[in-house]
């Protein structure tokens, strides 16, 4: 009895003390200036010094398992020893440690940071230094959100420098702005640049994105890095860069600050991303399209799952979503963010046009956390595929025949070997060469067997089986 009620003292002090974090806002309203006389010369050492107090260098590290089938006690044999020497043993498990460089963003006096999801990803050990101190603190992990690339660490103290936060929303073409952080960790530095383009979102990095691109060097090692306006506030978070060869091409990405700040809310709060579900099947208004409708952006529902929101509330097939609480929605990756940026069991109104005619809808949104599959090996398996076991929630989602066994491709990563095969998301591959896949073991005991060879991949695609090939 005393057990019981020890626990349920614990639940609700940790209920009264749930964490929320009040970000360190910059003025809202300022003036785009130039030189106005050729005595003065444009700097911005002012802005970026402050800036540069909140960026951190992140090292973070894990133990590669799987390197190896030699067992790490075995170094410690003295037959090993006596053959192969205390040297060999020792650099034998360093080289088991992989260790990868990022940098990261620091929000609240208290020690709260932001950074990429893929910096700290399966970390270990997690080391942090600000700036060009060469003090170490120790880092845990708060939050992890893998669909927007977002985490949240956090070092003890009381007395850091957090960043300014600016408002990406008042962001424009041409504006000037700096990538901080820690490229091929040689330390603290700055890149400058411009905003090249708003509101990227068909990337394929992430399953929400929005990205601010630019032209300022993102170069490993700035993952996580600060990307700042002109005086010094964070305007987004340095994701990714488009290239071919590893380097720098100008195509930068960023995270934006007001995505940014919803999720590190929530994760600071709860530990976790929890995303409203709508459950609909959605498309870009194109230009054929767009004659049938009186509204020239939106997000075109062309399917509506069962036992889904979208379903108890009567959405149909056709409707076009227009807006969401009256802000205008531009098109599928749109309402895909705007809805996940609600919580599930949120009322929203949705703004659609049927049949030309402009109608309104109540809907409280479903938890899409359930509806969320699992992907394999960070979607590497077969050349670039991301793959869930069929469950019910997988079933109903991707509405396959109940009849049908196998594991569903989710997601297709673009321009890999996959994708150059033929795969497709929506395929249930139900057998390699000769052996029945019923579960993520039959398909990862397929390309043990089958490794390095071509393989014959059999997928069942809305109903017909289909022949792939891939090494």
């Amino acid at each position: 009895m005393k057990s019981k009620f020890l626990i349920i003292s614990t639940l609700i002090a940790t209920n009264l003390l749930a964490n929320s974090i009040d970000f360190n806002m910059a003025q809202k309203d300022v003036q785009r200036v130039t030189p106005s006389t050729t005595k003065q010369l444009l700097s911005f050492n002012d802005s970026v010094k402050d800036a540069m107090k909140s960026v951190v260098n992140i090292s973070a590290q894990r133990h590669i398992n799987a390197s190896a089938n030699i067992p790490l006690q075995m170094f410690n044999d003295p037959i090993f020893k006596r053959f192969f020497g205390d040297q060999f043993g020792n650099q034998f498990q360093q080289d088991r440690i992989q260790r990868s460089l990022g940098s990261g963003v620091i929000l609240s006096k208290d020690g709260y940071i932001v950074t990429n999801n893929h910096v700290i990803e399966n970390a270990e050990e997690i080391s942090v230094t600000i700036g060009d101190d060469s003090t170490e603190y120790d880092a845990k992990v708060i939050g992890k959100d893998p669909d927007s690339d977002i985490a949240v660490i956090k070092i003890n103290g009381s007395n850091f420098t957090p960043i300014k936060v600016g408002y990406s929303k008042d962001l424009k073409i041409g504006d000037v702005i700096f990538a901080l952080g820690n490229p091929f960790g040689i330390g603290s530095t700055v890149t400058q640049g411009i905003v090249s383009a708003l509101n990227k979102n068909k990337v394929g990095i992430n399953r929400y994105e929005n990205y601010i691109q630019t032209d300022a060097s993102i170069n490993p090692g700035n993952s996580g890095g600060a990307l700042i306006d002109s005086r010094g506030a964070l305007i987004g978070i340095n994701s990714a860069i488009l290239t071919k060869s590893g380097g720098n091409n100008g195509i930068g990405f960023a995270i934006p600050i007001n995505m940014v700040k919803n999720v590190v809310s929530k994760l600071i709060k709860d530990g976790k991303v929890t995303r409203g579900y709508l459950g609909v099947v959605i498309d870009d208004l194109n230009p054929n399209l767009s004659k049938v409708y009186n509204h020239r952006k939106g997000a075109l529902i062309l399917d509506v799952s069962p036992d889904t929101p979208a379903k108890k509330y009567g959405l149909r097939r056709g409707d076009l979503i227009y807006a969401i609480n009256d802000k205008p929605v531009r098109d599928r990756a749109d309402l895909q963010n705007i809805i996940a940026s609600f919580k599930p069991n949120q009322k929203i109104t949705l703004n659609i046009e049927r049949d030309k005619k402009n109608l309104k809808f109540d809907i409280v949104l479903g938890n899409r956390s359930g509806l969320i599959v699992s992907t394999a090996n960070n979607g590497k398996f077969l050349g670039g595929l991301a793959l869930a076991e069929l469950d019910p929630n997988v079933i109903k989602r991707f509405r396959i025949n109940s009849n049908v066994s196998g594991v569903l491709i989710t997601n297709v990563e673009p321009k890999s070997k996959a994708e150059k095969a033929g795969f497709q998301p929506g395929d249930v591959i139900v057998q390699i060469e000769d052996m029945q896949i019923k579960s993520f073991v039959n398909v990862q005991q397929a390309i043990r067997k089958y490794n390095n060879v071509h393989k014959r991949v059999y997928v069942n695609r809305y109903g017909q089986t289909i022949l792939l090939v891939i090494k």
